[in-house]
């Protein structure tokens, strides 16, 4: 029985656990019943520890509860629906592409009374809690009925003759799973008998679920729309107020493309604080409940399935399956779904009734209707494996396969089809056909052969003549207990905790009320407080009274020792995060209001070092240990206990882990992101402190003082403080105490080596490169060292981080499936791709300089002002402007538009009062922004154009005309503004009379991007329609189309004679503005090109993806080729800037770079022979955990900002010192 695999892999209670926080993660408490709370996985059998199981995924509350947690004051009541129980399914997909499968139910529970009594939560409160089966294996159905058998014995009156935890335990450990087409496997819970079997492995995927929903929420028209959207692999949004029909929709449609297989992100039920996923590039599917917002969204291009109306909505045309296998297609499902209908007709065979009586649905109807499409793609597929070729380019000669169809149909090539045979999922197919084993014939193949035959397609299936084998599980511990005993429960119990687990949570909820007290004795969070408690303490002498609060806090330190020594003893199997030791010191330090546990904490690391630890930590202590001193020393700066941060900081400098190269990785280089570091004070301070405890008093004083300098030098270095930072807190500190010129130049050039040193390895990616984001960078900072206001709950980050790992994995699988089977239409042949296409199956390097350093450190921050999504952001340039000598207030200024429906100017110069505007007038969200010397000019989804005066901030105009959400502005010469809009056309107004001109431009679909010269009077627009239009506006007529693309223009740039233009399509073009003629199409993006850039000096362009690739070209006789590949980002890009020295990018993953081309090397060929590979990665900055809407950058202060779906701007100004 143990060799079997189980049916069940784990029985797991989500809810509210002990420690409380929003499903935003932005507060800690509880704060009302109108609040959305974070689930926590609160029970599991068997437990973690068990060794021979895999732990449940991380993510599992967040799914099971996708909507968080709430308080209500009453639980069931049957007179009203919302109280009931809800019983529904979820597929999780692992990193690895595997499936999990879970059945949940959710009801209200009685929040347990210590977290009631910690938290102040009113008496008699009721919480969502949910019970989950887990499975590796599709088994819905028994899943779902175990699971309801399991709930109603826990709240039968009736009650149950075991506790409910050992009838979990005992069908959890001992119910087989069924040999395919061989076994029955029953089993009873109490008195309710169980059966379940599974399908023959020969036969079609195994499906335990009812394609009835799919067929009854969705006509035929839209299901097979539906099934060719995913088939096209389109971004798909399924929407609907029930749970269960999200994802067995989702499962079904999945399983009638076989034998084809859905290759990208997969997430049937997606959690409500991942909403801003809808928008991310690459193809998924997901479903989302009907109740969650999606206002402010892009939405470009998403497939959104609503299944309770019927309806499939999109901006994008779903190609029509080609004839004559659409009609064959479409009249079975009509004739499976409406028999009665389809043969009215027919005479009636005997007096039982028509036929095709109206029976009810079952799993032989589920059957035919997968036959159905597997005989589609039978006939769409015929005679495919002829024209299998494994070249070194592809495996499918796909051109000659259209031909036969086309001769054989007498059509054109379908575009449906085309695009099919292009899809990941068809080559994923392919492969698998490829490394089949010898002799191995699939499905789709045996069904070719039999209806080649004259065979009915039913024969490819195995038969189930044979009855199954029949194995009874029966519990041999039933019966045993005393006759008549019961057990009733009032709310579902929990499960048995261990000592550990139990001092665990008293001592999180001790620090929610404000004292720990656990195992069984009173431990204070504040001495003085608890003395004051203490009604014996009132009688104390005030000798007594410190003597007692003296044993308090070495009772506290005495405890923390004992704590740090266990931690560090931990096994390797054991992960330090979750251990109680590490629950308990954090619980002593952040409830601490005097700061014992933190100082208490370190002083445990001192003392510990001093007896000769060797300060080497392991992987998962080196995290523990990082964060648990990121919190004291957090706690002690709100305290201001410098004693404690310097000792902090001390022992943060000795503790290390090797990385992969074996190079010591100290804990101090991953506390930077701590502010406290930059503040000139603590380290005069912390001079200070250096002075007096040194023993060397009797030296010469600037030799003293320059030693002390040396070693607060070494810290900042160790912390990675940017260069001009650290220098100018040592030079103040050495002035102030009158330090020689010769000691002022040994320090700069100590700083500067030790500085090289650890920028010159931490910036290079060798291996494995320690501290890598969750996006594939190494970064010279932890990932870990984000930003204070943009980190997520727990249960929400755990949720993102796995969402965001589905992507990569997708990223990932299109760039390998492109290696193999793409051919690419230029630049194949030369170097960088070679390097791009052996960068695409291997970790991505880091495009550095020259001496391999990549400078980080710079100055990020996090500005809040919008309550919505920034959705369009705009710099104020010197060249906008005309500020030829740099005395304009105006020039560097950004401005922002959010779906709050405000536009916001923003002065990056006044740190801390950023804000100098709110202009408000507009009722939908903005969408684009100019401006010019003296007016901002903003568009938005309310069809309207706004003009304000740049003083006032008043409103001057507001421009109405267009008949759609307005996509572009321009401020022109003369008090003109240039307008584009979704309706199509392209309008000039005069501000000055309020007035539209004229309509000087009129396109097919709607317009996404415009360029104008002011200088010649061409105005270039694109759009929808894949077609670059021209306009001479001085002339007022059309001068060219620009055709070629095949799908959505989303980016244009035109300089001079030249227009460049970047598709959905894959591909940028060079067109002559003057010819009307394309003079290159540039294709070795990998998806969408958002980005098209022309760098003025050299004259080579730019172009960036959505596949995160930014590629460099250049003109040379004959063509174009590609020069350089950047990697560095693993997300969309949405600006690039190009100056004459710098290059400024930023992409969807909130992560920007800064490229520098020296100025002696303008005119100079790099190593390669080209001027554009002469760019170089400057700096990046740190990242952090948010989806990035739009990206404007002003080079000519080195500042690059972000405006996130969260509402944030981050500006980034990278202090250059060059």
């Amino acid at each position: 029985m143990a060799s079997r695999s189980r049916i069940f892999d784990y029985f797991v209670v989500c809810g509210m656990g002990p420690e409380i926080r929003t499903l935003e993660g932005d507060s800690k408490g509880y704060l009302g019943t109108d609040v959305m709370y974070a689930p926590s996985l609160l029970d599991q059998f068997p437990p973690t520890d068990h060794s021979l199981y895999p732990p449940p995924p991380p993510q599992l509350p967040t799914c099971v509860l996708p909507g968080g947690v709430r308080f209500y004051a009453s639980g069931y009541d049957s007179n009203d629906a919302s109280t009931f129980p809800r019983s529904y399914p979820i597929v999780l997909t692992e990193g690895d592409g595997s499936k999990i499968y879970v059945s949940c139910i959710a009801f209200r529970d009685p929040v347990c009374e210590d977290i009631a009594e910690a938290y102040h939560i009113p008496a008699n409160s009721f919480a969502d809690k949910c019970i989950c089966l887990v499975s590796r294996l599709p088994s819905f159905g028994i899943l779902r009925d175990a699971l309801e058998e399991f709930f109603i014995l826990c709240f039968s009156p009736s009650g149950s003759s075991r506790q409910l935890w050992d009838i979990i335990a005992f069908l959890v450990l001992n119910v087989p799973f069924p040999t395919p087409g061989r076994d029955r496997v029953l089993f009873s819970i109490e008195s309710c008998l169980l059966s379940v079997e599974t399908p023959p492995k020969e036969g079609l995927p195994h499906a335990d679920i009812s394609f009835q929903p799919l067929v009854q929420c969705l006509d035929v028209d839209n299901l097979l729309r539906l099934f060719t959207a995913v088939l096209l692999e389109r971004r798909i949004l399924l929407r609907s107020n029930k749970y269960t029909l999200l994802t067995l929709v989702s499962e079904a449609i999945c399983h009638l493309i076989y034998p084809f297989r859905w290759q990208h992100v997969y997430i049937p039920l997606l959690f409500f604080s991942g909403v801003d996923y809808i928008d991310a590039p690459t193809p998924y599917m997901m479903g989302l409940h009907s109740a969650v917002d999606t206002f402010g969204l892009t939405m470009d291009g998403v497939v959104v399935v609503d299944l309770e109306y019927n309806r499939i909505t999109t901006s994008e045309e779903i190609p029509a399956i080609p004839e004559p296998e659409y009609t064959t297609l479409r009249n079975e499902i009509i004739k499976l779904l409406y028999p009665k209908v389809v043969e009215i007709d027919q005479l009636k065979v005997n007096l039982g009734g028509m036929l095709g009586g109206s029976k009810s649905w079952g799993e032989e109807n589920d059957t035919e209707l997968r036959l159905m499409f597997l005989k589609f793609f039978a006939s769409l597929l015929g005679g495919y494996r002829n024209f299998i070729e494994i070249t070194a380019s592809h495996v499918f000669n796909t051109q000659a396969f259209l031909k036969k169809r086309s001769r054989a149909t007498n059509q054109p090539p379908d575009p449906m089809f085309t695009q099919f045979l292009d899809s990941q999922g068809f080559m994923d197919y392919l492969e698998r056909c490829i490394n089949a084993e010898d002799g191995s014939i699939n499905l789709l193949d045996k069904l070719q052969d039999a209806i080649g035959r004259g065979q009915n397609p039913s024969t490819i299936l195995p038969s189930s003549l044979s009855e199954p084998e029949i194995i009874t599980i029966s519990d041999p511990d039933i019966g045993s207990a005393g006759s008549g005993s019961k057990y009733c429960y009032d709310r579902f119990p929990s499960a048995i905790r261990t000592e550990e687990q139990e001092d665990r949570r008293k001592a999180v909820l001790a620090a929610a009320s404000g004292a720990l007290d656990y195992s069984g004795k009173p431990i204070l969070s504040s001495p003085s407080l608890l003395m004051g408690k203490d009604s014996k303490a009132e009688s104390l002498s005030p000798r007594e009274r410190a003597a007692e609060r003296e044993r308090m806090v070495l009772d506290i330190k005495v405890k923390l020792q004992g704590l740090w020594l266990r931690l560090l003893k931990l096994g390797t199997t054991e992960d330090p995060l979750s251990s109680f030791e590490y629950g308990t010191i954090l619980a002593l330090i952040e409830s601490d209001a005097e700061g014992i546990g933190g100082s208490g904490f370190v002083e445990c690391i001192r003392e510990h070092i001093n007896s000769g630890w060797q300060c080497r930590l392991t992987e998962e202590q080196f995290i523990a240990v990082k964060e648990l001193l990121k919190t004291a020393i957090n706690r002690a700066i709100s305290r201001n206990d410098m004693p404690t941060v310097r000792e902090a900081l001390e022992v943060s400098a000795q503790m290390y882990r090797k990385d992969s190269n074996n190079v010591s990785d100290y804990v101090q280089r991953h506390l930077v992101s701590l502010s406290i570091w930059d503040e000139l004070r603590f380290w005069e301070g912390y001079f200070e402190y250096l002075m007096e405890r040194s023993s060397n008093k009797l030296a010469n004083y600037v030799t003293l003082v320059t030693a002390q300098l040396i070693i607060i030098a070494s810290h900042m270095a160790g912390l990675g403080l940017p260069d001009i930072e650290a220098w100018y807190i040592i030079e103040t500190i050495a002035e102030k105490n009158n330090v020689g010129y010769k000691q002022f130049i040994n320090l700069r050039g100590l700083l500067s080596h030790i500085q090289q040193l650890w920028v010159g390895y931490w910036g290079i990616s060798s291996g494995k490169v320690t501290s890598a984001s969750p996006y594939g960078l190494p970064s010279p900072r932890s990932h870990e060292a984000a930003d204070d206001g943009q980190q997520p709950a727990e249960a929400s980050g755990v949720g993102r981080s796995w969402v965001q790992s589905m992507f990569s994995r997708d990223i990932t699988s299109r760039t390998n499936s492109f290696s193999r089977v793409r051919k690419w239409t230029s630049d194949s042949s030369s170097a960088a791709a070679n390097e791009s296409v052996k960068n695409s199956v291997t970790p991505r390097k880091l495009d550095l300089p020259p001496a391999g350093q990549r400078k980080v450190q710079s100055s990020v921050r996090i500005i809040r002002g919008h309550t919505g999504a920034v959705t369009a952001l705009h710099c104020v340039t010197q060249r906008e402007v005309w500020d030829l000598v740099g005395d304009r207030e105006d020039a560097g200024l950004f401005i922002s538009g959010s779906t709050d429906c405000t536009v916001k100017v923003w002065d990056p110069s006044l740190r801390g009062s950023e804000l100098r505007a709110t202009l408000k007038g507009h009722t939908r969200p903005i969408r684009a922004i100019n401006s010019d010397r003296g007016k901002v000019v903003s568009g938005s989804d309310d069809q309207s154009v706004i003009v304000w005066d740049k003083q006032t901030f008043q409103i001057l105009e507001e421009l109405k005309g267009h008949d759609a959400q307005v996509s572009s502005v321009k401020m022109l010469s003369g008090e003109r503004v240039l307008t584009a809009s979704h309706d199509g056309t392209v309008k000039m107004w005069d501000v000055r009379t309020d007035t539209c001109v004229a309509t000087v431009g009129r396109c097919l679909g709607a317009v996404l991007c415009m360029e104008y010269d002011d200088s010649t009077g061409i105005l270039a627009a694109a759009g929808r329609d894949a077609v670059a239009n021209v306009w001479d506006i001085r002339a007022s007529r059309q001068v060219h189309k620009l055709l070629g693309h095949t799908k959505w223009i989303r980016s244009i740039r035109m300089v001079k004679d030249t227009i460049l233009t970047g598709s959905d399509d894959w591909t940028a073009r060079m067109w002559s503005a003057s010819r009307g003629t394309c003079d290159a199409v540039l294709a070795c993006h990998a998806g969408p090109v958002l980005c098209v850039e022309y760098s003025p000096l050299d004259r080579g362009i730019i172009t960036g993806s959505a596949d995160g690739l930014i590629r460099f070209w250049e003109k040379e006789e004959g063509g174009i080729r590609c020069v350089k590949n950047v990697t560095i980002h693993s997300a969309p890009i949405l600006s690039i800037n190009a100056g004459e020295h710098w290059l400024g990018i930023g992409a969807g993953d909130n992560s920007m770079s800064l490229f520098h081309r020296p100025q002696e090397r303008l005119g100079s060929f790099s190593s390669t022979g080209s001027k554009s590979a002469g760019w170089q990665l400057y700096r990046t900055p740190q990242r952090t955990v948010a989806m990035v809407r739009c990206v404007a950058s002003d080079l000519d202060r080195k500042r690059i900002c972000s405006g996130g779906r969260n509402g944030l701007l981050r500006i980034w100004e990278a202090t250059i010192n060059i």
